[in-house]
């Protein structure tokens, strides 16, 4: 299969204003900066990316996109409730931005709660998806902890605890003998037609760009951010952008 010649990428970063668990969590600080910013700046220095977007209905999160020099697009309200999905808003502004005359090949969705996203990881999903044109996404993932291993789950019946996958525990009951899993990474790049097509953001085939599991962690919570100021100070992850860690 031929490499396509060039791919315009959309970043997106959505970033509504109603966070239940951190309050106003996509500006919240990290390591002295707003954590929106950590994912524009990514995108900032991915030479894969095209142009840049905020998607957001608060005016606040607005007013940080500005002192970033972060291109703001407004979102309607009826797609800024807790349980809007993602892919509804990409349709939404993928129809808009056509009807502007512009028409990205494919989004890269630049999930604030995954602040240490870097410009390569970007860049290496943009580069599979040009290498390999019959595949609708490509997204990073991170090689999963041996104790929360899908073999390892348990759940509790009847009072019981038991694991969720007895006969696979029971055939593969140490590290070694477990196949490799993956959780989620940072980022996911999807072809505009799938997700027009209604497909989700994980349109198959998918293929993965792997990254260590530091670079994945998702901060959701006051835990989670104290996590990440933990590996920002220890040098855990290095986000030369800010001169953060290493």
């Amino acid at each position: 299969m031929p490499k396509e010649a060039s791919m315009e990428v959309l970043g997106l970063i959505p970033a509504r204003g109603g966070s239940k668990s951190i309050p106003y969590k996509n500006v919240v600080e990290l390591g002295g900066h707003p954590m929106l910013a950590y994912v524009h700046e990514a995108a900032r220095r991915a030479s894969s990316i095209g142009r840049i977007l905020c998607s957001t209905e608060d005016q606040r999160i607005a007013c940080v996109c500005a002192g970033l020099g972060l291109e703001v697009v407004e979102r309607p309200l009826e797609l800024a409730d807790d349980d809007t999905h993602i892919i509804a808003v990409l349709k939404e502004l993928i129809a808009r931005l056509d009807d502007q005359g512009y028409r990205p090949d494919a989004v890269a969705l630049l999930q604030v709660t995954s602040p240490f996203l870097l410009p390569e990881h970007i860049d290496g999903c943009v580069e599979l998806l040009k290498k390999n044109p019959e595949a609708r996404s490509a997204q990073t993932v991170a090689a999963m902890p041996h104790n929360f291993h899908a073999y390892n789950q348990r759940h509790i019946v009847d009072g019981e605890v038991r694991f969720r996958f007895e006969d696979e525990r029971r055939e593969c009951y140490n590290k070694q003998t477990k196949p490799k899993f993956y959780t989620f990474g940072n980022i996911v790049v999807t072809r505009t037609e799938a997700l027009k097509d209604g497909d989700t953001c994980f349109a198959a085939p998918s293929l993965p760009f792997e990254i260590p599991r530091a670079y994945a962690l998702d901060v959701d919570t006051p835990e989670d951010l104290d996590v990440a100021e933990w590996y920002l100070q220890t040098g855990k992850v290095s986000i030369a952008a800010f001169g953060k860690g290493r």
